[in-house]
């Protein structure tokens, strides 16, 4: 099942409009990754052409979430991500929020499509994206 038709059928959270409880682990897992990391990590993944499924960023948190395959859990290493699996929970805005003060959806295929997180692990390895991170540290 896609993320956007798990979305359109997932409770919503505390009955508050938009928002939706989503379970993670049976169709994709999520990985976890600090906002800016994600978002030069993303950047990469777009021009370079890499198929990327959908990613959620959360504004308040700062964070931004790729869906991917589930099972593949090992790879992460001593990465500042978190893998989410079986178990895991995510709130998300549902599709037809974009912009809002949670944040929204950055991709957010009609089909099945998540990113590969070999491709995505190297996007976040990429030097590109650690020395971006240095000059803002």
């Amino acid at each position: 099942m896609s993320v956007r038709d798990a979305l359109r059928s997932a409770p919503m959270v505390n009955d508050v409009p938009g928002l939706r409880l989503l379970r993670v682990g049976d169709d994709w897992d999520l990985v976890r990754t600090p906002a800016e990391m994600g978002f030069l990590a993303l950047a990469h993944l777009r021009a370079t052409g890499a198929v990327i499924g959908p990613v959620l960023y959360d504004g308040p948190n700062e964070r931004l979430y790729y869906a991917i395959k589930p099972g593949i859990a090992g790879i992460w290493g001593d990465s500042p991500v978190r893998h989410l699996s079986t178990n895991s929970w995510l709130v998300a805005p549902g599709p037809e929020l974009v912009d809002d003060w949670f944040g929204g959806w950055c991709e957010l295929p009609d089909d099945e499509t998540l990113t590969d997180a070999n491709t995505l692990h190297a996007a976040l390895q990429h030097p590109y994206v650690a020395m971006a991170l240095e000059a803002v540290r």
